[in-house]
């Protein structure tokens, strides 16, 4: 078990396990939030940690989690029973986007979670063993420079919100200078902020769907 949000969730070596900077994603949720039943996407939900706090903290929120990986949506879902919500989220195994289209929610989302990869492929094979052995490399590893997974969120995130929507991800280390060149690069967004973790580290990314 590992504790996020105060609260105790079931991790296997299927899924990332919950860190305390993810924290900052669900603090910029509810400081931005200001509908009973927003909907919500959490985008690689692994865990579930950020689908299920939605869940607790805003009970009239519609969550949608995806993860291209079937045992992790396993995890999640065991972890959406043991905190009661497991009726309030829809779990979907997919990758990225490709199992919420035609389902009515494209222009329809008000906000988008994730925490995605974001490590070089080089920096995993650096990165401490209990990371590096034990996680699975598909929730580490993006590419070369770690910017695939955000690219392709970048690039596909505004057909599903709705004007004013937000996307707030996770990024990281050093990151923060290319993340909001690549997200300025796609017209649809705009971005509001990148904010710092505990650290000082600047850690989540803020857009905001254009009129």
């Amino acid at each position: 078990m590992q504790e996020f949000w105060s609260l105790a969730f079931k991790v296997t070596p299927e899924v990332l396990i919950p860190r305390p900077e993810t924290e900052g994603v669900i603090e910029a949720f509810l400081r931005l939030n200001h509908a009973p039943d927003p909907i919500v996407m959490d985008i690689g939900t692994g865990s579930g940690c950020l689908a299920v706090v939605v869940a607790l903290e805003v009970p009239g929120a519609r969550v949608h989690a995806s993860d291209v990986s079937e045992g992790a949506l396993r995890v999640a879902r065991d972890n959406a029973a043991a905190h009661g919500v497991a009726a309030r989220i829809r779990f979907a195994a997919g990758d990225l986007f490709q199992p919420h289209r035609a389902t009515g929610l494209e222009g329809a989302v008000d906000f988008i979670l994730a925490n995605p990869p974001y490590l070089g492929d080089d920096d995993v094979m650096r990165s401490m063993p209990e990371v590096r052995d034990f996680e699975p490399r598909s929730a580490l590893a993006a590419g070369p420079d770690g910017l695939a997974v955000h690219r392709r969120l970048a690039r596909e995130a505004g057909a599903f919100l709705k004007t004013g929507g937000h996307l707030i991800a996770e990024i990281g280390i050093g990151q923060d200078a290319a993340v909001r060149a690549l997200y300025t690069d796609h017209p649809v967004l705009e971005v509001v902020a990148i904010e710092p973790d505990l650290a000082g580290i600047p850690r989540v990314l803020i857009t905001r769907s254009r009129p």
